[in-house]
């Protein structure tokens, strides 16, 4: 089952651009982001390897021991291999312990319906994920596109959209920020929390963008990992062979 396909649609030109919750305990890796919440962690899939497709895990705002332990205690993890490292940030090559079919049996009764979304005409660009499930973002060929992706999570986990433009109204996902990340680094970075040494606090941003401490982390954190993805994480050294 090509899970969150990447392909499809070649030579067609994407109408919608989504990005969307899936609330779902028992996709790959939920748990080992459960174990590291202050962590970032998003994911790519080789699809050639069978029915059992390897994840590149991006991983930031964690120390090497907590994640290399969530993934080493993770039942749906194998093995894993790190691959490549950029200041606090690392990347792994992830083997999965089951197949998609054993991994979300249980929890999902339409696998038929899970293995049919590969041939929708969608585009998966990036996969975050999250303790309770994942966050994608992505381009629909059109609204039936979408409506089939939507509807099929709707019926079988928990499904929320977070934005659903048409493409070209606005960027697309993993080319740049959201203008509340982008507020918020312009202010971090204006007030000095981002200067050696540091003349602003996380709670002074947060009082300037009058929203919590917690959020403004939260925030800076979404906008400094997208920025490594298009940056930094392009020049990770080839996977070995």
């Amino acid at each position: 089952v090509r899970y969150a396909h990447s392909g499809g649609s070649k030579g067609r030109h994407m109408g919608l651009v989504a990005e969307f919750d899936i609330d779902c305990e028992a996709l790959p890796l939920v748990g080992v982001a459960s174990a590291v919440p202050a962590s970032t962690l998003t994911l790519t899939m080789q699809f050639n390897h069978g029915n059992r497709p390897m994840f590149l895990v991006t991983a930031q705002d964690s120390s090497r021991e907590t994640i290399e332990h969530a993934l080493t205690e993770a039942y749906d993890v194998a093995a894993w291999t790190l691959i490549g490292q950029a200041g606090d940030t690392r990347r792994y090559q992830v083997v999965p312990a089951l197949s998609f079919e054993e991994q979300l049996g249980d929890h999902i009764d339409d696998l038929a319906g899970l293995e049919a979304l590969a041939t929708a005409d969608a585009i998966i660009e990036r996969i975050e994920v999250l303790p309770g499930g994942w966050r994608q973002s992505g381009w629909f060929a059109d609204r039936e596109a979408f409506s089939e992706f939507s509807s099929f999570w709707q019926e079988n986990a928990g499904f929320h959209l977070q934005r659903l433009t048409l493409d070209g109204e606005s960027e697309p996902p993993g080319d740049g920020l959201t203008d509340r990340q982008r507020e918020a680094m312009r202010i971090a970075y204006e007030m000095g929390y981002f200067d050696i040494p540091r003349r602003a606090s996380l709670e002074d941003v947060a009082a300037e963008l009058d929203i919590s401490p917690s959020s403004v982390s939260e925030r800076l954190r979404r906008a400094q990992t997208q920025l490594i993805e298009e940056t930094v994480a392009t020049t990770w050294p080839p996977l070995p062979t």
